[in-house]
């Protein structure tokens, strides 16, 4: 097997539709070598069917070769943004502990995502977002944020990632360098921030700087224009940004995430091989590619054909693999496949259900 394919498949983390591995992603992790799955309701049923879809993907990947499990990755930070609904515990959106300001519950709750994630066989969870929501006319943020206070954003989302990755679960921090000011959803189109590097640094990098203090396994970028650090290309593709503010200012060293390719602020602009080498070439190791099977294989030949070529160096390559094997010999290993009876047990248990719905009556936001 080409290690150019091995490599590049290592790096784009697909999603799929059904309740049941599909033939597309099954073709993903055998042929293209994909090592990382990420699930949405599209996927999700019962916690049992979860837990044996999960089973069913791994056995794939074991099947086909792989020398690691598979990363296993979801949305779920509670609020309007959960993929596991009911009989999952059902959380008030972020915004309900900004309100609270305790620590405390922040960890707790990410304790008790963890619990329940884990139990699925689910080791890697995109929240919590920490943007800090300085824009009323944000149609993305909103709630999803702890409060429009940096200092508050920052601890609380830091106590969120302690409690999620002390249950063994990568946590993920979310946009870089921040998307609370804005006006455009990404998904849409792409929005631009004006801001000079010192409000940056004042407001949306504090956030970051509390989650890389605290540990986070995980970063992921934002579609977003920031036009005094690059204004040319989005966070995303930005070597500006990544590579110089995160890995080099910032000083992270942990698993750089982009947000996905297939968001409009990116694919009006960029066909999907394109858009992956840029993301690999700011600075991004891990590209989600969520839904379009033409395009994840695209992204993944676009890599293959980058690093074969020498316009993506094998030293850029080989550190961004090392980096995501060692978040998976992290929370993945020793690794046990998910059953599916303990996670129809781990689902709502009642003093989760009861932090939960204490977070949303001392908050006054309802689940």
């Amino acid at each position: 097997m080409r290690e150019s394919l091995r490599k590049a498949g290592g790096r784009v983390m697909v999603g799929f539709e059904g309740h049941a591995a599909s033939a597309d992603v099954r073709r993903l992790i055998r042929d293209f070598r994909a090592s990382s799955v990420i699930l949405f309701g599209r996927n999700v049923d019962a916690p049992e069917q979860v837990a044996e879809l999960v089973r069913e993907l791994q056995e794939i990947a074991r099947d086909a070769g792989h020398e690691l499990p598979l990363l296993v990755a979801v949305d779920q930070e509670g609020g309007r943004v959960a993929r596991l609904q009911a009989p999952w515990t059902r959380w008030p959106p972020l915004r309900a502990l900004g309100r609270m300001g305790s620590e405390e519950h922040a960890r707790r709750m990410g304790e008790a995502l963890a619990a329940e994630l884990v139990a699925c066989g689910i080791h890697c969870d995109f929240a919590p977002v920490v943007d800090v929501d300085t824009n009323p006319r944000n149609p993305i943020i909103g709630d999803r944020s702890f409060g429009d206070d940096p200092e508050l954003v920052g601890r609380l989302g830091a106590a969120m990632i302690r409690g999620l990755q002390d249950g063994g679960v990568a946590a993920c921090a979310k946009h870089f360098p921040g998307h609370g000011d804005t006006d455009l959803d990404s998904h849409l189109a792409l929005p631009a921030v004006d801001h000079s590097p010192s409000r940056l640094e004042d407001v949306e990098l504090r956030p970051f700087r509390k989650a890389i203090e605290a540990g986070v396994a995980s970063i992921m970028t934002a579609h977003v224009l920031v036009r005094e650090l690059d204004d040319r290309l989005p966070a995303t593709l930005s070597p500006v940004v990544i590579g110089g503010l995160l890995r080099e200012t910032l000083r992270y060293d942990g698993v750089v995430v982009s947000d996905d390719l297939e968001m409009k602020a990116l694919a009006d602009r960029w066909r999907p091989g394109e858009a992956a080498l840029l993301a690999a070439e700011a600075g991004c190791d891990l590209i989600p590619v969520c839904k379009d099977h033409a395009a994840q294989v695209e992204a993944i030949e676009g890599l293959v054909r980058a690093v074969e070529s020498e316009r993506l160096p094998w030293k850029a390559m080989d550190a961004a693999y090392a980096r995501i094997r060692l978040l998976k010999e992290r929370f993945l290993l020793p690794y046990r496949d998910p059953v599916p009876n303990q996670a129809r047990l781990a689902a709502g248990v009642g003093e989760r259900v009861a932090l939960a719905e204490e977070i949303a009556a001392r908050s006054g936001i309802p689940v």
